[in-house]
């Protein structure tokens, strides 16, 4: 990579260790719906005990993958940004489907997952891929020489989440999140971040049933084809 200095092996050992721990890989999946969780949450969700999660999670903070916040006695955990959110999700990209769950409530959660969720601050699934190609069929980003905002981009997230949507920051504006269930990209970044800030604004897409599937309601199925060439998932 132009620019980047050589990988330390033993820095780059450490943080696949930290994932590799079924227990911690667990909980970092749960977090990459971008929302803080508390450590009794976490732990109930892992199915661990409370001791176990305690000091599974101090290690996840002590090597910068989480950080924690404390409102009153509670303690809750986030990712520590989108680039930790973009790792996890590309490690999940190539470790396969999971299991399909058993019963057909987990089966139905795990179909809402697939269909539309967040990954940290962007939409992903079905409709993250969708609004990715779209964008791309529609000449607002372009693949030719790597992945870019086209003018008529920036002109299209101004219209969508008013003037000045994407302020320059450290953030890569545009950047593709290779998907874990649809096995394509959808869009990362700081406009992923916009596009998704602004689709709940809109009332466009809302919260499903657990912490990170979204669902695509009747405005949103009426309004997006309007300004985008996309055909929604069911």
């Amino acid at each position: 990579m132009s620019g980047a200095g050589p990988v330390d092996p033993a820095a780059l050992a450490a943080r696949a260790a930290l994932l590799a721990d079924r227990t911690r890989a667990t909980f970092c999946l749960a977090l990459i719906d971008g929302r803080a969780w508390t450590a009794g949450e976490l732990a109930r969700h892992a199915g661990v005990a409370p001791s176990t999660a305690s000091v599974h999670l101090d290690r996840l903070v002590r090597a910068g993958l989480l950080v924690t916040e404390r409102q009153g006695r509670h303690r809750y955990l986030r990712l520590a940004g989108p680039e930790v959110a973009r790792t996890v999700e590309t490690l999940a990209g190539g470790a396969g489907p999971a299991p399909v769950p058993p019963g057909l409530r987990a089966s139905r959660a795990a179909s809402r997952l697939a269909a539309a969720r967040t990954c940290y601050d962007h939409l992903a699934g079905a409709l993250g891929v969708t609004l990715f190609d779209g964008l791309v069929a529609d000449g607002l980003l372009t693949t030719t020489d790597g992945l870019a905002l086209t003018p008529p981009g920036r002109a299209w997230f101004t219209a969508l989440a008013g003037p000045d949507p994407l302020p320059r920051t450290g953030r890569p504006v545009v950047r593709a999140c290779l998907d874990w269930t649809e096995r394509r990209h959808h869009l990362a970044g700081a406009a992923g971040a916009v596009l998704c800030r602004a689709l709940f604004a809109h009332g466009w897409v809302e919260r499903g049933r657990d912490r990170r599937s979204v669902r695509i309601t009747e405005a949103g199925r009426a309004a997006l084809p309007d300004r985008l060439t996309v055909a929604l998932p069911s």
